[in-house]
């Protein structure tokens, strides 16, 4: 009760909502005249609203990426996790950050050359059109969806914890301006908007991020093993163990498995793989990973700094009984640096996260929903471009509609699991598919149906009755279970995350749709050879519009 009460006078005294919300204010304002500003030209035709004319340098996109991957589970769920487990915490850093090199090296020159759009664009390169396009958009949706809730009942979350808005009523109108914040950017600046609204939160988290870095280092003279020891000193529960593993992952299979969907699902996530057309050519592709991996890498070496400079400083006790529980350790340790002034700029930027993120899915998904459900199957490809974009306009306002709705209705969950999903999903859908279609010449429509359909469908069913889910144990400090449901248990699938059976199991059923199948697809071999030579060396790839 003690450490409650000060880790809620902490924020308390330290908060301004006042402050913060005219800070908000200014950032939304700025933003919004940005977008206005650099989309002087309307977004009328698919190449300018979905991926602003292929117009951006590989830097500039580069460090849209890190803007669009570093949300606001990166910021206060991983500097928590490090301040309350310490190295199992760091090990999220460690897996988004390898990822890239999944991305890098199979990904991102392939698919710029291979596609135009949307994932599944490079699906049915060389199978028939509307089934894969089909499965590739129900997949993009689902990820996209799952991933755009976590975000919305996070912004209720850290609405509740920053500005003192306690109210179930309060924390949803919150969700709901998040909402229409991410449909006015949709909207108004299409893809162009969006990644400038990337750039610039990627500019602030991490300048926010060194800021705190440099800050904590100078407490501890630049110290940083002066810093572990004052973390372990001020851990009463975990002491020299917080430098150890084991502290959150007991069970070293379940730490596989979510590794397995971290390093893995990157590569397959939807709104991620749509920024690699945005860029000129292959080069400028491969120049924006290189960006977006120093640019994370640097970035995930200060949550390391942050998580135990506010176990040190804060104290993980304090951290653990305050409002938001880990994802309030990033701000305690804004109010115990700056006061007022920081706090409030933190929580900005944190605001900001949110908001860059959750366009940058919104507008992925209704381009898939637009470009391959629309134009590809309703109406075979026989849409106009004006068309095809009215409806990805309609398709964002009914996404943010959606969302707003599901993150209210999330709001004060355990939304983790939703974020495990996502990135399960992607690994165990998309990116299975994505690589036979580019490297197995026999690879067909059946195996790209089985690869998506099967992983999806497996990786839900396995998060539905996983202990994410329902029947963990009650902790007796707080009277709450960590799964999502409480007093249920109908879990039978003993992990928390579903990566090492659905990410194999996907690869399997590709293998397997492919080679028990009895219908070719046409022209197999030819567009296999064809999409070789292209993928490889950009061949036959339009060139793109950069006035």
């Amino acid at each position: 009760m003690i450490t409650t009460n000060l880790a809620q006078s902490a924020l308390e005294t330290a908060s301004n909502p006042l402050l913060n919300t005219a800070i908000f204010t200014v950032f939304v304002v700025v933003t919004l005249a940005i977008v206005v500003r650099v989309n002087r030209r309307r977004t009328e035709t698919t190449g300018d609203f979905y991926t602003a004319g292929s117009a951006f340098s590989g830097r500039q996109n580069g460090i849209a990426i890190s803007g669009d991957y570093l949300s606001a589970a990166s910021f206060l769920g991983i500097a928590g996790a490090i301040a309350l487990n310490g190295y199992d915490g760091f090990l999220y850093s460690i897996g988004f950050l390898v990822a890239w090199l999944v991305a890098l090296l199979l990904v991102a020159e392939l698919l710029r050359n291979t596609g135009r759009y949307t994932m599944g664009d490079v699906l049915a390169f060389r199978m028939r059109q509307k089934p894969v396009r089909a499965a590739a958009a129900t997949s993009t949706l689902v990820v996209s969806f799952f991933y755009l809730l976590a975000q919305m009942a996070g912004a209720g979350g850290l609405v509740a914890l920053l500005l003192n808005v306690t109210s179930g009523f309060g924390q949803a109108v919150v969700i709901a301006i998040v909402g229409v914040l991410m449909i006015a950017y949709v909207l108004i600046g299409g893809m162009r908007g969006t990644t400038w609204v990337q750039i610039i939160k990627a500019v602030l988290l991490i300048a926010g991020a060194l800021l705190m870095t440099l800050w904590v280092l100078a407490l501890v003279g630049f110290n940083f093993s002066g810093l572990l020891g004052e973390a372990v000193a001020n851990s009463s529960k975990l002491g020299e163990q917080l430098l150890n593993p084991g502290n959150q992952y007991k069970n070293p299979i379940d730490f596989i498995s979510l590794s397995l969907a971290l390093v893995l699902g990157t590569a397959g996530l939807p709104h991620i793989l749509m920024r690699f057309y945005t860029v000129p050519t292959a080069q400028e592709a491969r120049r924006s990973v290189s960006w977006a991996v120093a640019l994370i890498g640097l970035f995930y070496l200060f949550t390391l700094v942050l998580g135990y400079g506010a176990a040190a400083l804060v104290g993980a006790d304090v951290i653990r009984s305050a409002p938001g529980a880990a994802n309030s350790a990033a701000p305690l340790l804004a109010a115990h640096l700056g006061g007022t002034l920081l706090l409030g700029l933190i929580s900005a930027v944190a605001f900001a996260t949110i908001l860059a993120v959750v366009a940058g899915l919104t507008i992925t998904a209704s381009a898939s929903f637009a470009h391959d459900i629309y134009t590809n199957v309703l109406k075979s490809g026989e849409a106009s471009p004006q068309q095809e974009v009215k409806v990805a306009r309609m398709t964002a306002v009914v996404i943010g509609v959606l969302a707003i709705v599901g993150g209210i209705l999330a709001n004060g969950q355990n939304v983790a699991f939703l974020v495990a999903l996502a990135f399960a999903v992607a690994a165990s859908a998309n990116l299975p598919t994505i690589l036979y279609s580019l490297f197995w010449k026999r690879f067909n429509t059946t195996g790209a149906q089985w690869s998506i359909y099967g992983g999806l469908i497996s990786t839900i069913v396995l998060i539905v009755f996983s202990p994410v889910v329902s029947g963990k144990p009650v902790d007796p400090a707080t009277g709450k279970s960590a799964s999502m449901l409480q007093g249920v248990d109908f879990h039978w699938f003993p992990l928390d995350n579903p990566g090492i059976v659905s990410i194999p199991l996907s690869f399997l059923l590709g293998y397997l749709g492919t080679v028990l199948s009895s219908r070719r697809d046409p022209a197999d071999p030819q567009k296999y050879a064809e999409m070789e030579v292209r993928s490889l060396t950009g061949v036959g790839v339009e060139k793109a519009v950069t006035h």
